[in-house]
C-alpha cells in the first residue's frame, strides 16, 4: 500500500472522528504501521478461529488431542498476539468502546465466545450440548468479525 494512501486513510479518519492528531503523527512517522497490524490482526483472527473450530470438531469425536500441551500452547500463543495485535490497532486509531459502539459490542460478545467456547471443548458433558457451545460460540465469532467488517453493532443482520 502507497504512503500517501495511508496518510490520506489516517488523515480522513482523524477528521471524521475529531480525534487526537497522536495517531496521525504516529502513521506519519510509520506508514507501515496499521497495514501491517490489520493485515496481522485479521490473519490471527484465522488462524484462531480455523484452531477452535478444529479443536471443536475433535471435541465432538473426543479426540484426545485437542487438549495436549502443544494444542492448548498454540491456541494460547495465536490468542496472545489477537489481542496484542488488536489493542495496538485500538491505541493506534484511538478507538474508545464507549463512544463508539461497533468496538463495545464487539468487546462484549467477546465473553460469550470464550465462555461457550469452553464449554463446547472441554465443561459440557454430552455430545449434543457440546455440538451446541460449539455452534453458538461460532456464531458469535461470526457476530464479532461482521461487526468489525462493517463498523456497525448489528453487523450484516440488519438487512
Amino acid at each position: 500500500m502507497d504512503s500517501s494512501l495511508i496518510r490520506f486513510i489516517a488523515y480522513d479518519y482523524y477528521h471524521s472522528t475529531s480525534k487526537s492528531p497522536i495517531a496521525v503523527t504516529l502513521i506519519d512517522q510509520a506508514p507501515w504501521l496499521y497495514p501491517t497490524l490489520l493485515w496481522a490482526h485479521r490473519l490471527l483472527v484465522g488462524l484462531s478461529l480455523c484452531l477452535f473450530a478444529l479443536r471443536g470438531l475433535g471435541a465432538l469425536w473426543q479426540q484426545d488431542w485437542i487438549m495436549r500441551r502443544g494444542v492448548r500452547s498454540a491456541s494460547v500463543a495465536i490468542d496472545s498476539l489477537l489481542l496484542t495485535a488488536g489493542v495496538s490497532l485500538w491505541v493506534l486509531l484511538r478507538h474508545n468502546p464507549l463512544y463508539e459502539s461497533w468496538l463495545s459490542t464487539k468487546l462484549a460478545l467477546l465473553l460469550p465466545y470464550m465462555v461457550l467456547g469452553s464449554f463446547a471443548l472441554k465443561r459440557a458433558r454430552s455430545r449434543g450440548a457440546r455440538l451446541v457451545f460449539l455452534l453458538a460460540a461460532l456464531l458469535c465469532a461470526a457476530a464479532m468479525v461482521t461487526i468489525a467488517r462493517t463498523r456497525d453493532p448489528l453487523g450484516w443482520w440488519p438487512w
